[in-house]
């Protein structure tokens, strides 16, 4: 690679930052003065945020979230990608399911806190199970979909060789399926993400929603506001490293010539 096209890559880079850094040094200076107890200054929600965040409150409340939602999506992706594997190639156990999924798909996430609390108690388990099931239907209705959209001139390949079940699922179906499959992982994820604060806002005892509604409650606005970005900057942070396995693991489907 050339200088200039080195210097222009290093420039395409930087494109993404300016429209934030903006935005930042727009809230610094025009909060500078404020006396507003309800959005301080922006310097001073950083400091809290150092005071808060960067201290004892990472064992104690950001790793016990990213804990539980980590642990539910992953639930969720085991059991979405396998329940949708098979209904994929069962149709009609697919079709016999398909009112209760749509069921299942349709309860709203927020209202099945309080059911959780009443049904399963208060604790990391009843957390982790609410974020897995909320999160495992888009795995499970991607994946169903990719499984059964897969080209019929490939499953006739795969049954001239005689593979087996086994080997046509591990190495022909679910690789075909995998861009639809990654598609409601990615889903999954922003809505794992979302319900891991919204089952911290009840009945919780750590974490960072809890937190935050702590600091709401107590007039703390600094530390809310502190807590907001956290939120922020965890969420895209977890938007970057997904993308990147994503790329790793559809390489070959993004290289793969158009037709």
């Amino acid at each position: 690679m050339t200088a200039a096209g080195a210097v222009r890559r290093r420039g395409r880079a930087l494109v993404p930052l300016i429209v934030p850094a903006a935005l930042v040094a727009a809230w610094w200076f025009a909060s500078a003065a404020s006396t507003s107890p309800y959005f301080p200054p922006l310097s001073r929600i950083l400091t809290t945020f150092a005071d808060n965040w960067l201290g004892d409150r990472v064992v104690s409340d950001v790793l016990p979230s990213l804990g539980r939602m980590l642990a539910g999506f992953c639930a969720a992706v085991v059991v979405g990608v396998g329940l949708g594997a098979l209904l994929g190639r069962l149709p009609l156990l697919a079709h016999a399911l398909n009112p209760v999924l749509q069921f299942g798909r349709a309860l709203p996430a927020t209202a099945l806190v309080p059911v959780s609390i009443a049904v399963l108690g208060i604790g990391d388990v009843p957390k982790i199970l609410l974020i897995a099931f909320v999160t495992v239907f888009p795995v499970m209705l991607n994946t169903i979909d990719g499984v059964r959209n897969i080209d019929p001139v490939l499953e006739d390949v795969t049954r001239s060789y005689r593979l087996t079940r086994r080997q046509r699922l591990w190495h022909v179906q679910l690789p075909a399926a995998a861009p639809q499959v990654v598609a409601g992982i990615r889903i999954a994820l922003s809505v794992a993400f979302v319900m891991m604060i919204v089952s911290e806002l009840i009945a919780a005892t750590n974490g960072i929603g809890f937190v935050t509604l702590i600091a709401q409650q107590s007039f703390r606005v600094p530390l809310m506001w502190s807590g907001m970005i956290l939120l922020g900057i965890l969420g895209v942070a977890v938007n970057v490293l997904f993308a990147m396995v994503e790329r790793r693991l559809l390489r070959w489907y993004a290289h793969a010539p158009e037709e």
